[in-house]
């Protein structure tokens, strides 16, 4: 058996790889592939409209909160927020906690000027940045709410910051309850917990829309994509519609107050191994430990390639720690299974003991 705990593309649900490869060769019975069907036919445009509103039904979003399904991941997303949000001469307020915020940061810089409210650089993002005082004149604040190199999350999230909140959450959605409309704008590749890569959601509150002085590019204007309801081009036709039906597996195994469940679960199984055997080392606080991608070393590098080699052996795929960081990783999406993770833990206690 093949247990999957790759960081991203990742585990998706069995009974949407299912569907999903029928309608690869006949989609809903129409003898057509989803790969060939036009986005602008009725064969479609219901999908992106069940994509949409099961977005908003999971999340239970006010009116004014709009649905998007863009291309370009969450990547594209690191300036397509400044472009649309931060004029020249104001300031934009980010954390600093790991690869991905650098990433945002980065791109934010070419459109306005930076402050960086909290930063865990200092102890090699180790943790969350604490007491975050944003800028009131800000145009916004930007939070990654979990860093999958890193392994850590947001467990206390800024909402009273006094100004637009805006935050990635492309290794998070969807796996546990959060005030989503606290959130002035929410971005995530669906890559981990939403469907195959190839789409990025966007969720933004247009109140905060058409502040900007300069001329935004047709294609990377928000206002467009919401007046187009996320056809102003050619859509990710397969990835919109794997990624609907991820939502809707969600929403019949019990919405995200269930995936919160089984995700703390898992979570709490792994890190109460990891903390029970002192060959593995777990460098993350544990206030600030993210229940979606733990990571963790072994001191010693040859017990560490031992360790490795066993994983691979016994089917564990993907455990292998970000290249820039080394050491392991164990990813914990919505579709993983607590037996997976039952699975690593019996793994690693058997390895400890044979250590001795």
């Amino acid at each position: 058996m093949i247990h999957n705990f790759n960081a991203g593309p990742s585990v998706l649900p069995k009974e949407v790889f299912e569907e999903a490869s029928r309608s690869v060769l006949n989609f809903n019975n129409t003898g057509l592939s989803i790969l060939e069907i036009g986005h602008r036919t009725t064969l479609f445009e219901p999908v992106m409209a069940e994509a949409r509103a099961l977005v908003k039904e999971l999340m239970k979003l006010d009116n004014d909160h709009e649905v998007l399904f863009l291309h370009g991941g969450a990547t594209t997303q690191f300036m397509q927020i400044p472009m649309n949000l931060l004029n020249e001469n104001e300031i934009a307020a980010y954390t600093e906690t790991g690869t991905w915020a650098n990433k945002a940061i980065k791109e934010a810089k070419t459109f306005g000027h930076v402050e960086i409210v909290g930063s865990s650089k200092e102890n090699n993002y180790r943790s969350i940045p604490k007491n975050i005082i944003t800028p009131p004149t800000a145009s916004y604040l930007h939070i990654t709410t979990n860093e999958t190199i890193a392994g850590t999350q947001w467990h206390a999230i800024p909402y009273d910051c006094g100004v637009p909140l805006v935050a990635d959450m492309s290794s998070d959605v969807f796996s546990r309850n959060l005030n989503f409309n606290k959130f002035d704008l929410i971005y995530a590749g669906a890559q981990k917990n939403m469907g195959a890569a190839g789409v990025n959601l966007v969720i933004v509150n247009k109140n905060i829309l058409g502040n900007v002085k300069r001329v935004i590019p047709t294609i990377l204007d928000y206002r467009n994509h919401i007046n187009e309801e996320s056809m102003l081009n050619t859509p990710p036709v397969f990835a919109v519609y794997v990624a609907m039906l991820t939502l809707r597996w969600l929403q019949n195994n019990g919405g995200i107050s269930a995936m919160e469940k089984l995700n703390n679960k898992k979570a709490n199984l792994l890190y109460s191994t990891l903390d029970s055997l002192p060959l593995f080392k777990t460098p993350v606080n544990i206030e600030d430990r993210s229940e979606m991608n733990a990571v963790f070393t072994i001191d010693d590098k040859e017990t560490e390639n031992e360790f490795h080699e066993l994983c691979k052996k016994e089917g564990m795929v993907g455990i292998k720690g970000h290249r820039s960081v080394g050491g392991f990783r164990i990813s914990m999406y919505n579709a993983l299974s607590i037996e997976s993770v039952k699975a690593i833990t019996d793994l690693m206690k058997y390895f400890a003991n044979k250590k001795g």
